[in-house]
């Protein structure tokens, strides 16, 4: 079977490196894959092993040549079918165009944010199948309308093994200008309003008080950094609360982080929560979207509602102060993580929608 893959997104992290393991996977099985992606992005050299990648300029919603690019793509590579793995502007426009040219056309949401339903009626019929990675996802569409028997439910994937490593706490402190003895928050996310980083910044003074050796990281890049910059600075918080970046190094630093939190407001399902679990890391997490299908609560993290920063530092308190408990959750997210999440059972689900419409 030959797939023409198309990805938007400009970094390689979250969906963007689900579609790389996708591709992996179905090379591995034999399968052809084509790639679209925009011109410079992260995801073209790692894919070019396990695809053929064509690169395309990719400028939003409102770019319609896009149409033109990729019907053109489609009628070059006669694929089997389209998987459409994002949206600015590459889940409509891809949609008109394999519409166009007759070929079958999936398009994975990943994100729980709710669209208009008139939009909603009209945006979908592109598409023979609509691949959530989510049942909070899959609960929103279905109230927006969507048809239950257009979706099919395929969980992100994360390569536990590859994070399932012992903690190197010396590299850890140095790469990260901490102390060996610091106690250390994560919250890896974009820097963008839904992930919350503000609800974590009102909870943490009290937090920094009682704990001298706590520090918190916040890896992740976007248009929040000055903002939250500022938040850190009015607390008095800059010595101890740190905005890291983007680390491509996140494989080697995730072990050794005793905590991660992810106090966002939406959220599809959060491939950063996968990978802390991978990595025997416990969370503090919010109650929303699809967080509860990767952190189960008692299991390995707690959960909060949303903007509630008093419940969010009680669960973090919690943690801190009962390192056993840390630990058990920690082992508990490896172990959900390799019963669940894997990449071969991600991969296995999206052949078999292929595989449906494939008669």
């Amino acid at each position: 079977m030959k797939i023409l893959h198309v990805e938007g997104g400009r970094h390689l992290y979250g969906g963007a490196y689900q579609v790389l393991h996708l591709l992996r996977g179905l090379a591995a099985r034999g399968h052809d894959n084509l790639l679209a992606c925009p011109e410079g992005c992260a995801l073209s050299a790692a894919a070019t092993p396990f695809s053929a990648v064509h690169s395309l300029p990719m400028g939003g919603d409102l770019d319609l040549p896009m149409i033109i690019r990729l019907r053109r793509l489609i009628q070059a590579g006669h694929p089997d079918l389209v998987h459409l793995h994002s949206r600015i502007g590459a889940d409509v426009m891809g949609g008109i165009a394999a519409r166009l040219s007759g070929v079958p056309v999936i398009h994975t949401r990943r994100v729980d944010n709710p669209e208009p339903r008139p939009w909603v009626a009209v945006k979908y019929r592109l598409y023979d199948r609509v691949v959530v990675i989510s049942e909070g996802i899959r609960k929103v569409l279905l109230a927006e309308g969507l048809p239950e028997a257009k979706l099919r439910l395929v969980r992100s994937a994360v390569d536990w093994a590859a994070y399932a490593r012992p903690c190197a706490r010396r590299m850890f402190s140095n790469r990260l200008r901490l102390p060996e003895e610091a106690l250390v928050i994560g919250v890896i996310a974009q820097l963008i309003p839904r992930k919350g980083h503000g609800d974590l910044l009102e909870a943490l003074p009290p937090l920094m008080q009682r704990h001298p050796r706590l520090h918190a990281l916040f890896f992740g890049q976007g248009p929040l950094a000055e903002p939250l910059r500022e938040q850190i600075a009015r607390a008095g918080l800059e010595q101890r609360v740190r905005l890291v970046g983007f680390r491509d190094d996140l494989t080697d630093l995730l072990a050794c982080l005793d905590l991660v939190v992810h106090p966002a407001r939406m959220e599809g399902l959060g491939v950063s929560l996968l990978q802390a679990a991978s990595a025997g890391v416990p969370i503090v997490a919010s109650r929303v979207g699809g967080i509860p299908e990767a952190v189960r609560d008692g299991e390995n993290g707690l959960l909060v509602s949303p903007g509630d920063t008093l419940a969010l530092r009680e669960a973090i308190d919690r943690l801190i102060t009962d390192p056993e408990l840390r630990h058990t959750l920690g082992a508990g997210g490896q172990a959900l993580m390799a019963r669940e999440f894997s990449v071969d059972t991600m991969v296995e689900g999206n052949l078999a929608v292929y595989h449906e419409l494939q008669g």
